[in-house]
């Protein structure tokens, strides 16, 4: 018992609220997101182009909402903005309990990526406040865990709502956040928390731009990214409505799919990421590019059970090899004073999140499912090109300052 009493006694209080809300709260999320296309599909007869604009809004405003939610947080403080996005997505939910037109459905989603992109990094910076410097690398993997434990537990709960009344889940996740903000503002109002003076250097807009413009090196990494993330995507976008529509228990299989990535990621992460230390990252996420894109393929042959387990392992794969990689890419590429707006300019990946659903849905209204999935993995191996080019640049640019210094 004292163990676990010095193991819990090591965080903030607070940080320990953040963690059981990151489980609750990607739970819930991830009870229903991933079914939006499902029930756009059922409910709203939209085309595959419309559910793909509808879906791909909410990685679009997240885009533009990490810069705004930075500068608000810098000039009024991180309670206000955490407390404020939580309320806010509580009834962003709710609406999407009540919309009935599919103006209303782009609005809401919008509204929940620019919402979550206002409280998941400001949260992230609470905790690391709250954390002495020694222990934040724990805190992020404990919330790295959280965040799994959600997104594994959350698709089998949808699931069976999405076959029965999917507009329970939305209600369901409404007030898993509304409860969420109301015991943040306790704990908030009972713990005296000094972050607010702290003075951060925040990354615009206009920071990231000039960025890209000047760093051929990250812009190509960039663009990459941006291919790798339109086959991803395909998984939460258009995959659920193939599946749907094509395979016997298409939606159980689905929601087992993200329950099996959600968990691979927790216990193989580390395990790779081991093995991934003994090679180059330019050679790691070049594997990880053909990995992804064996899984789409796999996917334009799915027909039950095994071939959608192969899909998504394979995805799962490439997903762990490239993602943490690029992040190291970044880090290596960026001078140590402006590592902030490298990683800022970074989220300019997260377009590919909004454009790959419409190019999906696209190919998927005039091609159907098995063409759809060969021509995006085309795509995603089209990474590589950009990649190779980016690390080509990076050791070019290095060897030229090694020259001269």
């Amino acid at each position: 018992m004292s163990k676990v009493k010095n193991y819990i006694g090591q965080f903030h209080p607070i940080v320990w609220v953040l963690l059981l809300g990151t489980v609750l709260s990607r739970g819930s999320a991830f009870m229903t997101l991933p079914f939006l296309s499902i029930y756009l599909s059922r409910h709203m007869d939209l085309s595959p182009i419309v559910i793909g604009l509808t879906v791909g809004m909410s990685p679009l405003m997240a885009t533009a909402g990490g810069f705004i939610g930075g500068h608000l947080s810098d000039q009024f403080g991180r309670k206000p903005i955490m407390l404020t996005a939580l309320f806010a997505l509580a009834f962003v939910y709710y609406g999407f309990t009540l919309a009935s037109g599919q103006g209303w459905f782009i609005l809401l989603n919008a509204l929940n990526g620019l919402c979550t992109s206002f409280f998941e990094p400001t949260s992230q910076a609470l905790m690391a406040d709250l954390t002495s410097k020694e222990k934040r690398m724990k805190v992020y993997s404990l919330r790295y865990t959280a965040m799994n434990i959600g997104a594994s537990v959350g698709p089998l709960i949808g699931a069976y709502l999405a076959s029965t009344t999917a507009k329970l889940s939305f209600a369901i996740t409404g007030t898993t956040y509304l409860i969420y903000a109301i015991v943040l503002v306790y704990f908030m109002k009972k713990l005296v928390i000094q972050t607010d003076k702290i003075s951060k250097k925040v990354v615009s807009l206009g920071d990231a731009f000039w960025i890209i413009k000047t760093d051929k090196a990250l812009r190509y990494l960039i663009i990459g990214i941006i291919l790798v993330n339109i086959g991803y995507v395909q998984i939460d976008s258009n995959l659920p409505q193939i599946l749907e529509g094509s395979v016997e228990n298409g939606i159980v299989i689905f929601s087992s799919l993200i329950t099996i990535n959600a968990l691979m990621v927790v216990f193989l992460q580390m395990p790779i990421s081991y093995v991934a230390e003994k090679f180059r990252l330019m050679q790691v996420m070049v594997i990880g590019a053909v990995f992804m894109a064996a899984g789409l393929i796999a996917f334009s042959f799915v027909s039950g059970w095994v071939t959608a387990i192969l899909a998504i392992v394979l995805i799962t794969l490439g997903e762990i090899l490239i993602f943490p990689s690029n992040s190291i890419m970044i880090d290596q590429l960026a001078p140590e004073h402006l590592r902030g707006t490298y990683f800022g300019a970074a989220q300019f990946r997260k377009i590919g999140n909004f454009l790959g659903p419409i190019i999906g849905g696209y190919l998927l209204s005039q091609y159907q499912g098995q063409i759809m999935f060969w021509l995006i993995a085309l795509t995603t191996i089209g990474s590589i090109v950009f990649f190779s080019a980016g690390n080509k640049v990076f050791i070019e640019t290095k060897a030229s300052i090694e020259k001269t210094t």
